[in-house]
C-alpha cells in the first residue's frame, strides 16, 4: 500500500542545510501496522509528513497502491489525503464546537456525501468502536482515551486505506494507550495500513514489525517475538 524508495529530504542551503531523512526505504503491505521508534530529531515526523503527502521528498520515490505520487500536483495530494490517507494526531484534532458523530462524518461532508447520511456512517463506525453511547457528545465531553477512539474513526471512515499516525497514546495512560493500539489493529485486520510513530516499546510489540531511525537514517528493523502480538492484542 504504501513504499518509500530512497527517500532523502533536505530542509535549508548551504551552511544552515539539515538532512532530515537519508536514502530510506520501507514498504508496507495492506492490513500491516508498521510502527516507527528513534530518538528526538531522529526524522521520524518527517517520514510520516512525507508518506501522507504532506511534504515532497528532496529526492526519492513515494508511491501508494502502486501509484507514483510524488511529484504530483498538489491538487491530487489533496484528493489523496481526503480519500486513501488518514491522519491521527496526538492532541487528537478534533473540533470542539461538533459532536463526537459529528467530528467523524466531517470528511465524508468535505466529500460532498449528504450531512444526515454521513451522520449516520459516522455513528456506526463510532458503535464499531464501543461509543456507540457517546456519539452526541462533545470532545471536552470525552475521556482522552474515547477523544482518540473519535479521532482515529474520523482517519478511517470512507474506505481510506492508509492510516498514519503519530504518537497517538504519547498524551494517555497506558491502559487507553492499548486501547488505542487495539483499534489501529483493529482497522489493519480490515485490510488498512498503518504506520504509527510510538516511543513505547510495549505498544511497538502490537506492530508486524518496528522500524528504527537514527540521524534521519533507517539503522533496524524488527518483528515482536513469537507470540507477543497475540498477547498484547488480537487474543487478549
Amino acid at each position: 500500500m504504501l513504499e518509500l524508495r530512497h527517500v532523502s529530504r533536505v530542509y535549508g542551503e548551504g551552511g544552515a542545510e539539515v538532512t532530515a531523512l537519508r536514502d530510506v526505504s520501507l514498504s508496507v503491505e495492506p492490513g500491516q501496522m508498521v510502527t516507527v521508534m528513534g530518538p528526538s530529531g531522529s526524522g521520524k515526523s518527517t517520514l510520516l509528513a512525507i508518506a501522507g503527502t504532506l511534504e515532497e521528498p528532496s529526492s526519492g520515490e513515494v508511491l501508494l497502491g502502486g501509484r507514483l505520487v510524488s511529484g504530483t500536483s498538489a491538487a491530487e495530494r489533496a484528493w489523496l489525503r481526503r480519500r486513501v490517507i488518514g491522519f491521527v494526531f496526538q492532541d487528537f484534532n478534533l473540533l470542539p464546537g461538533l459532536t463526537a458523530a459529528e467530528n467523524v462524518a466531517l470528511p465524508l461532508e468535505l466529500r460532498g456525501v449528504v450531512a444526515r447520511r454521513a451522520r449516520s456512517v459516522g455513528e456506526r463506525t463510532l458503535a464499531n468502536l464501543g461509543l456507540g453511547d457517546r456519539t452526541g457528545h462533545f470532545p471536552d465531553q470525552l475521556s482522552g482515551g474515547e477523544r482518540q477512539r473519535v479521532a482515529i474513526a474520523r482517519a478511517v471512515i470512507g474506505n481510506r486505506r492508509l492510516l498514519l499516525a503519530d504518537e497517538p497514546s504519547g498524551a494517555l495512560d497506558s491502559v487507553n494507550g492499548e486501547v488505542v493500539m487495539r483499534v489501529i489493529r483493529a482497522a489493519c485486520q480490515r485490510g488498512v495500513a498503518a504506520v504509527v510513530i510510538t516511543h513505547d516499546a510495549r505498544l511497538a510489540s502490537w506492530a508486524d514489525r518496528t522500524v528504527f531511525l537514527r540521524d534521519g537514517r533507517l539503522v533496524d528493523q524488527t518483528t515482536p517475538p513469537s507470540g507477543a502480538r497475540a498477547l498484547s492484542g488480537d487474543d487478549r
